[in-house]
């Protein structure tokens, strides 16, 4: 079922949440264990990430260097088949622009068509770590609003390959939004604006970043419906887990902290007091989500759903 079917046939403020592929090497048994502790709370959708090739340089006999690329993490789309089958729950793969040509990202969602899979998340995509800032494949498109345009053609039948006569798809596109302004963009104001245009694209509904002061996300929400921008938009909310996360989500997500979390946050001195202030914060901004009649909690997990658990036996 898509996305906006459950949106509209809800009652009340649903639930879902978004995991990692494992590392290479793991089964997908490591999967289920961060999926079967949320399952309680009857996620109607679970979004799973794609990440992207990263590469290494390796020396040969010459004295040249080989590009060599590496995986580390195994495929989105059978990671989402695995999931819709053992779960009975529809699964979200994300589809970035980066490191895919247009062909082969139409191959992709013609996989996914195949799967029954008829909802997808589609995203520009972070650039890999030999790389300064974002260098999209030279046949692949630069933005994540020309990705949307490509599947909205394939929703009307509309594929690269001239010479063959397709079924259209029926996918419901997802897209994201930035409740403190996409760290690239010049402002709010042209970053709200790049929301709409890909809203006008084919988007059917917005799944913000990870935030941390609920005003803000509210002050998007405003600010998107005086746009004109009238579909459903699902806050993303992260638990902070680790001393690590108190440095690291500001710099490498472009976010703040509001003064009354910061403050608690400089009293912690170890993980576990780090973990339980992101519990009590997640707790207390999903409640005041809640009670505003936001159509769906999204909750980014790392995989690592402890938290995620603990927040939603008090929400849910």
């Amino acid at each position: 079922m898509k996305v906006t079917d459950h949106i509209e046939n809800a009652n009340g403020t649903l639930f879902s949440f978004e995991i990692l592929p494992p590392l290479k090497g793991k089964s997908i048994q490591s999967i289920y264990e961060g999926i079967d502790p949320l399952m309680e709370f009857k996620p109607k959708f679970v979004n799973v990430t794609y990440h992207r090739e990263e590469f290494i340089y390796k020396e040969r006999e010459n004295g040249l260097l080989e590009k060599i690329a590496i995986r580390k993490r195994p495929g989105t789309v059978g990671i989402c088949a695995a999931i819709m089958n053992k779960y009975d729950v529809d699964a979200i793969p994300h589809l970035i622009c980066g490191g895919f040509s247009k062909e082969e990202t139409e191959n992709a969602l013609i996989d996914l068509q195949f799967l029954g899979i008829d909802n997808v998340l589609a995203l520009r995509g972070d650039s890999i770590k030999t790389e300064s800032s974002f260098r999209p494949h030279k046949e692949g498109h630069e933005f994540a609003v020309d990705l949307i345009h490509q599947i909205s053609e394939m929703n009307n039948g509309n594929y690269t390959m001239d010479d063959v006569q397709l079924e259209p798809t029926n996918f419901c596109i997802g897209t994201a939004g930035y409740p403190e302004k996409h760290f690239e963009a010049m402002n709010l104001e042209t970053d709200l604006l790049n929301v709409k245009r890909k809203v006008d694209a084919g988007a059917s509904y917005i799944v913000t970043q990870m935030f941390f002061d609920n005003s803000k996300f509210f002050r998007f929400v405003d600010a998107c419906r005086n746009a004109g921008i009238t579909v459903p938009i699902i806050p993303g909310v992260k638990p902070l887990k680790t001393l690590t996360h108190i440095s690291f989500l500001p710099k490498f997500f472009h976010i703040d902290y509001p003064i009354e979390l910061s403050t608690e946050l400089l009293k912690c001195k170890d993980n576990k007091d780090v973990e339980q202030v992101g519990i009590e914060w997640g707790i207390q901004q999903s409640k005041e989500l809640m009670a505003q009649g936001v159509p769906c909690i999204h909750y980014y997990t790392m995989s690592n759903s402890t938290s995620v658990q603990k927040i939603a036996r008090e929400v849910f």
